[in-house]
């Protein structure tokens, strides 16, 4: 019979002179009543993988797996994103470590072209296994997103960031239709500043040349880290998952590496304003 093992972030801890107590992978201390099982035959059997020494010691285990606190080995098996294909396209400073983190997690990375992605939001090749990431150290040029919107309508996730100055956005992922696009994330933007006329003329390209600064290897390896995390929440099983990588938006201030995040809903659709004349008397 395969030993059951702790589970990740779970351990057992004894103070000196004190009752044993399970710390959690959560970081909570729970008492620990082994009854007549021996401590130290449970703890090799929990750790070590020792065959339980008698039926004590397996009925505190069992105790152990049916509160979550250790599991039974199985197959090996691959990262989270193992079956998941994941598509880059952008800049390579920001695609080639996110690239390295999601082949780590099992996943098959690809590079893509803008070409590529237009097919796939037409439904050519799409699949709820594929997700799209583009990152650009720039902003975001008018249309450039336009027919990506498109990938959620077709099963195809969607995930992206972009720098605009000092700041570099991350946007959140969308995996279905009725999920937050680039679109919606430009509209929930001009909605919150009273600057909406000049942010809609920086984004239509009505500004200086772009001047950086441009993210260092150290930002870039956390963007990579934090588009990976959306990635994994995408990738979890179970109705509803990574839903709140779905409605966040994150802001990395490239100067310093701080992250402040901020929740963004999609914009419902509203019917157009009837034309001139056409209303009612």
């Amino acid at each position: 019979m395969t030993s059951s093992r702790l589970a990740p972030g779970a351990g057992i801890v004894t103070a000196p002179g004190g009752r044993p107590a399970v710390r959690t992978a959560e970081g909570e201390f729970l008492h620990l009543d082994t009854g007549t099982a021996d401590l130290a035959a449970l703890t090799r059997h929990l750790v070590g993988g020792e065959a339980a020494s008698d039926a004590e010691v397996a009925r505190v285990a069992a105790a152990f797996e049916r509160e979550g606190h250790a599991v039974r080995p199985g197959p090996e098996e691959g990262g989270a994103l193992t079956g998941r294909t994941v598509l880059v396209l952008g800049d390579a400073r920001l695609t080639g470590p996110l690239a390295r983190y999601a082949a780590a997690e099992g996943a098959r990375t690809r590079h893509a072209t803008p070409q590529h992605v237009g097919r796939l939001a037409d439904g050519e090749g799409a699949g709820a296994s594929t997700v799209v990431v583009w990152c650009l150290d720039e902003p975001v040029p008018p249309g450039l997103w336009d027919a990506a919107d498109r990938l959620p309508a077709h099963g195809t996730a969607w995930l992206r960031c972009h720098r605009e100055g000092a700041h570099l956005w991350t946007e959140p992922l969308a995996a279905a239709p009725g999920d937050v696009t680039s679109a919606h994330v430009r509209l929930r933007r001009l909605a919150a500043t009273s600057a909406h006329r000049q942010l809609a003329a920086y984004w239509a390209g009505h500004r200086t040349p772009d001047n950086g600064p441009h993210p260092g290897e150290a930002a870039c390896a956390l963007v990579a880290a934090l588009l990976t995390a959306d990635l994994l929440a995408w990738a979890a099983p179970g109705p509803g998952s990574g839903l709140p990588a779905r409605r966040r938006l994150r802001r990395v201030d490239l100067r310093d590496l701080t992250v402040t995040e901020h929740p963004v809903l999609p914009v419902p659709p509203v019917a157009p304003l009837p034309g001139r004349g056409s209303g009612p008397a």
